[in-house]
C-alpha cells in the first residue's frame, strides 16, 4: 500500500460505521465513506465536538452541517499552501492519500537533473500541480471546471509556485490530448486522476471502465522521446489497482520500463491499520525508477 503517513496539518483520527473522523489544521470534520464497512464504538470525544459533518440526504445528496467552521482555511503540506472548504458531494478540495504521490514524483522530477513537462489531467484543486511545479516542473493544468481551475490557482499563489511553471487549461481532457497531439507538443510525465464518471464543459460524457483504456493509449501519443513517468489514479470502487495496472502497462509495454500498482492508504490514529483510499498506478522507464 502506498500510504501517506508525512501529514501535519491532516490526520484521519478514526474510521468506523461508514464515516471518518478527521482533522483538518483546527477543524474537525466527520464525512461518510463506503469504504468503512466495520461498525465499533465512538469513543474518542472528537466525534462530539466536530466543526462539521456531512449528512446524506434519502433523496440523493445531501449537506454540510457547520457548527463554527469557516467558509475557508489554510492546511500546509510542507512548503505547499491548500485551500479548503466544505464542497458538495462531501468534498473538501484536496484528497490528502495522494500526498505519497507527490512526494514520488518530485523526487523523480528533482533527479532528472533536465527540464521537466509535466501534463495534469483531471487537476482538481491542483494538488498534485503545485507539487510538481514546486519540484522544478513546467505544469499544463487541463479541468473541465473552470471553478476548480480558478482554486488551483489559489492554492499555486498559496504554495509560492512562481507564475511561469503553471499553464491552465479549462478543457475536456481526452479533446486537448488530441490537440496537443496535432499540434506536436510533447511531455515528459503524465498524471490522470479521472473520476469514476462526469461531465466536460460541453456535455461529453466520462464513464471510466468505458473510456479509461482509450485515454490511457491516446496520452502516449504526448509523451516524449524520454519520458519520466506516468500516474494513474482511480477511486472507482470496484477497479482493483491491478487491473488499473494492466491497462497502464499495456499502453507503456513500448516504452519498456516498470509499472507499480497499489491501494493508497492513510493511517487511521485511533486503530494505528491504514484506511484504502484509491489507487494508484505508477510507470517509469527502466533510468528513472525511484
Amino acid at each position: 500500500m502506498f500510504i501517506s503517513d508525512r501529514w501535519k496539518d491532516y490526520e484521519l483520527l478514526d474510521a468506523v460505521n461508514g464515516e471518518r473522523l478527521e482533522r483538518w489544521g483546527d477543524y474537525i470534520l466527520i464525512r461518510p465513506d463506503p469504504q468503512i464497512l466495520w461498525k465499533g464504538s465512538r469513543s474518542r470525544p472528537e466525534w462530539d465536538r466536530a466543526d462539521a459533518i456531512y449528512r446524506r440526504s434519502r433523496t440523493g445528496g445531501g449537506e454540510w452541517i457547520k457548527k463554527d467552521v469557516p467558509d475557508e482555511w489554510t492546511v500546509r503540506y510542507g512548503s505547499l499552501g491548500f485551500l479548503l472548504s466544505p464542497m458538495g458531494f462531501k468534498h473538501t478540495g484536496l484528497f490528502p492519500e495522494q500526498a505519497v504521490n507527490w512526494d514520488w514524483f518530485s523526487g523523480l522530477i528533482r533527479s532528472a537533473e533536465r527540464p521537466v513537462k509535466v501534463l495534469n489531467l483531471f487537476a482538481y484543486t491542483g494538488g498534485a500541480t503545485v507539487a510538481a511545479a514546486s519540484a522544478g516542473a513546467f505544469v499544463c493544468h487541463v479541468d473541465a471546471s473552470k471553478g476548480m481551475v480558478a482554486r488551483a490557482k489559489q492554492n499555486a499563489a498559496l504554495s509560492g509556485i512562481p507564475g511561469d511553471r503553471i499553464r491552465y487549461i479549462v478543457d475536456d481532457c481526452a479533446k486537448y490530448v488530441q490537440r496537443e497531439i496535432r499540434r506536436g507538443s510533447f511531455y515528459d510525465a503524465v498524471i490522470l486522476d479521472p473520476p469514476s464518471y462526469g461531465r466536460g464543459p460541453g456535455g461529453e460524457r466520462w464513464v471510466i471502465e468505458e473510456s479509461l483504456d482509450d485515454l490511457v493509449g491516446l496520452v502516449c501519443g504526448v509523451l516524449s522521446q524520454s519520458p519520466l513517468f506516468v500516474l494513474l489514479n482511480s477511486y472507482t470502487t470496484g477497479l482493483s489497482p491491478s487491473a488499473n495496472g494492466y491497462v497502464l502497462s499495456r499502453h507503456m509495454k513500448r516504452f519498456g520500463g516498470t509499472v507499480v500498482s497499489d491501494e493508497l492508504g492513510l493511517p487511521v490514529s485511533e486503530s494505528g491499520i491504514p484506511l484504502p483510499a484509491g489507487a494508484s498506478s505508477r510507470w517509469t522507464s527502466s533510468r528513472t525508477q525511484l
